[in-house]
């Protein structure tokens, strides 16, 4: 495992900048490692044919919620773990990390049991009917072991950026992702397991994955005296602080949601383009959510050591850095549009429609930067309570808008314009205003995870 960090010497040494691409850079490698894994997946189970490709969409969408909703075990970990460090208390930082595993642990024993006990009724709610139905259910299942060591990958990874390590992440991803390939495609066409094999070769990848990071957790506890045994304060500490974070990604998840239903409502050709527009969106985001975690990382550190001077400059020089970004990636996607259709598919209907959507997004890019750096800024504080808070005064500024571009009838490209410009525009600003207005004051330095 790296060295653990000394709590005071190195914000002494590095500038902001530096301090701030040795975390965001190797971070944003591993994010974009991850969803590699379904990629993969796809690729692999797409040649067997269309019922399988199909079950294996099916079960993934569902994967994916589950799997998005339990990310608070990385974002409550990181400031834990990170706030000890810069109050130069590894023990206390190795006894936080070590209460995220274990609750990690017993989160997901009990989802995957749960998830393997329920499945067929479950994707039988979704409307899957057939061969499609009995492929999405075989897949659902054996992911049901690869569930429990993905929820221990986000709580080791919550640990290690705590301790300012966003490398080992990325050595781990990258490895993880190879491994997953040899193993699905010897699975899948070497023994026939179809996609039975493809889930059991992604879960047994992410349980090697996940030993490397309990091991690592349990040499630095054992190394620092810190006992593996959990402590069950601590681990509700981390569960009410994760409930906060779940109630914010709720609401996020809810409103993207909304959003698909209504593009739905406009017709195939904007739904198409939607995804497509979508897509483009969360890809850009992933170099937003490394400057976000080099936020969380580096803020919680910060605080823990009380050097709030510090902090606001880390803070204003994301915030820069994020917003100039969005700047860069809105005046691209505003010249790449009318040709970025093209890309992804040959329909001209679908193709218009998405450059319409593209224009409105790369409007809202500078604003989706600001408000990616300052989710980030608030988690490594600690300030979750807020942001869940946030996120439902956000959802109910946003339902308004929704519905009138809902009612208003408007289809084609004035359609998906329209929704774009009430998600890619409106809903962003509201989130900027409240996570502005929170960043503005001194309560987020202040208190901390109360």
């Amino acid at each position: 495992m790296s060295q653990l960090p000394p709590p005071a010497a190195a914000p002494a040494t590095r500038t902001p900048a530096r301090e701030i691409l040795r975390l965001a850079v190797p971070a944003f490698g591993a994010l974009v490692a991850e969803p590699l894994f379904l990629l993969a997946d796809s690729a692999i189970v797409g040649h067997l044919g269309v019922a399988q490709l199909a079950g294996v969409g099916l079960a993934s969408a569902v994967l994916q919620t589950v799997v998005g909703l339990m990310v608070f075990l990385a974002y409550s970990t990181t400031p834990a773990v990170a706030r000890a460090i810069g109050e130069g208390q590894v023990g206390k930082a190795l006894a936080a990390g070590r209460d995220g595993v274990w609750l990690a642990l017993l989160l997901g024993v009990f989802l995957a049991m749960a998830g393997f006990l329920a499945a067929e009724p479950l994707i039988g709610l979704l409307g899957a009917q057939g061969s499609v139905r009995v492929f999405a259910v075989d897949y659902f299942r054996w992911s049901m072991p690869g569930l429990v060591a993905m929820l221990l990958i986000f709580a080791g990874t919550g640990v290690l950026r705590g301790l300012q390590d966003t490398r080992t992440p990325l050595v781990v991803a990258t490895a993880g992702f190879g491994v997953n390939i040899v193993l699905n495609l010897w699975l899948v066409y070497g023994l026939g397991w179809s996609v039975a094999g493809s889930a059991a070769g992604t879960s047994l990848a992410q349980w090697a994955m996940a030993a490397v990071y309990v091991v690592m957790v349990r040499r630095n506890a054992a190394r620092h005296g810190v006992s593996l045994l959990p402590s069950w304060r601590g681990i509700r500490s981390m569960a009410r602080v994760g409930s906060w974070l779940m109630l914010r990604t709720l609401s996020l998840r809810a409103a993207i949601l909304a959003t698909v239903l209504v593009a739905t409502a406009q017709g195939e050709v904007n739904l198409a383009a939607h995804q497509l527009a979508m897509t483009i969106f969360s890809f850009l985001a992933f170099a937003l959510d490394a400057l976000a975690i080099a936020a969380q990382a580096l803020i919680g550190k910060e605080l823990g050591a009380s050097n709030a001077a510090r902090a606001r400059l880390l803070t204003r020089t994301m915030v820069r850095w994020g917003a100039g970004f969005g700047v860069v990636t809105g005046l691209l996607l505003a010249v790449l549009a009318p040709s970025a259709g093209a890309l992804f598919t040959s329909d001209p209907q679908v193709q218009w429609v998405l450059a319409v959507a593209l224009w409105v997004l790369a409007a809202g890019q500078p604003v989706a930067g600001y408000v990616f750096v300052l989710d980030g800024v608030l988690i490594g504080a600690g300030d979750a309570r807020y942001l869940a808070l946030a996120g439902l005064v956000n959802l109910a500024f946003y339902a308004p808008l929704l519905a009138a571009v809902a009612v208003s009838g408007a289809a084609g490209a004035a359609g998906l314009g329209w929704l774009w410009v009430a998600f890619g525009i409106g809903y962003m600003a509201a989130r900027a205003c409240t996570l502005g207005l929170r960043a503005r004051s001194d309560r987020w330095m202040v208190l901390g995870s109360t």
